[in-house]
């Protein structure tokens, strides 16, 4: 192979920076068009929210989605929606839900693959929550990016003492509409059950006590540790400590996506100055 003369390296850097802009045009005026802007492949961010119920996914999730412009797909919402609209996915999920198990891989599949395929508002990327619980649906999610040319970027784990979770749980409260969580003591609305954003009214979910808490979690750690694992060895996994005050977990949040963001620049840096396309 013939050596890369520097008259070369700099044509193709130029080359490499105008179709750069080229498509950031591009993906910016389609963001327009359809109402959400999007971001640079660089920019965009998958990933998935781990934690036991009350860990605090449902607290920190939306911010995270603000932050970034992404979507957030928490499943227990999406299926708690199916339920309140009496679908036959709704019937036969609430079944499952009120005796504290967890719904079958074919219905979370199939519900996830559809937001992704049609939500515009996971154009920059997603978080999901509650989404995957088992090895094999890491696996299927895994080939779902794939096929898009994508891969996942980040698997958050929020980690809490299961002991601390029974107050946190028995107290939280939620505004349906947007999945927003609340807790009586911990991190009250600022008026009494309302939601401090539409000041409509919040609830507490009837399978939030003692006795189904117990058997969520049961059901969480047998299920859900071989999925942590195996996140572990892609090297995307990152562990939360969820049991400091919801803005410490946000900053601690932000530190892991900065620092990742700072590695693969500085990686995506480092490869084309090899073949003298950056200065």
């Amino acid at each position: 192979m013939a050596p890369i003369t520097e008259d070369t390296a700099q044509g193709l850097h130029d080359l490499v920076h105008s179709l750069n802009n080229r498509v950031q045009a591009l993906e910016a005026r389609i963001g327009e068009l359809e109402g959400t802007p999007r971001k640079s492949p660089a920019e965009q961010m998958r990933l998935i929210l781990m934690g036991p119920p009350g860990a605090g996914k449902g607290t920190q999730a939306p911010k995270i989605k603000d932050k970034y412009c992404i979507c957030h797909l928490a499943t227990g919402d999406m299926l708690r929606a199916q339920v309140a609209k009496k679908t036959p996915l709704g019937r036969e999920a609430k079944k499952i839900m009120d005796q504290g198990g967890l719904v079958s891989d074919e219905i979370m599949v199939n519900m996830i693959k559809n937001e992704l395929d049609t939500n515009r508002e996971c154009a920059n990327g997603f978080i999901l929550d509650g989404f995957p619980r088992t090895v094999p649906q890491a696996e299927r999610l895994d080939s779902m990016l794939a096929a898009k040319s994508q891969n996942l970027h980040h698997a958050i784990e929020l980690q809490i003492d299961d002991a601390l979770l029974v107050s946190r749980i028995t107290g939280r409260l939620i505004h349906p509409a947007s999945g927003r969580s609340y807790h009586r003591i911990f991190n009250p609305p600022k008026a009494s059950m309302k939601d401090d954003v539409t000041g409509e009214p919040l609830i507490q979910r009837t399978d939030d006590n003692a006795e189904t808490l117990q058997k969520r979690l049961g059901t969480y750690h047998q299920q859900t540790n071989p999925v942590v694992s195996y996140y572990q060895s892609r090297g995307i996994w990152k562990g939360i400590d969820a049991s400091q005050e919801p803005g410490q977990v946000w900053k601690s949040l932000l530190n892991v996506f900065d620092s990742s963001k700072s590695a693969s620049s500085s990686s995506a840096g480092g490869i084309l100055s090899k073949i003298g396309l950056k200065s």
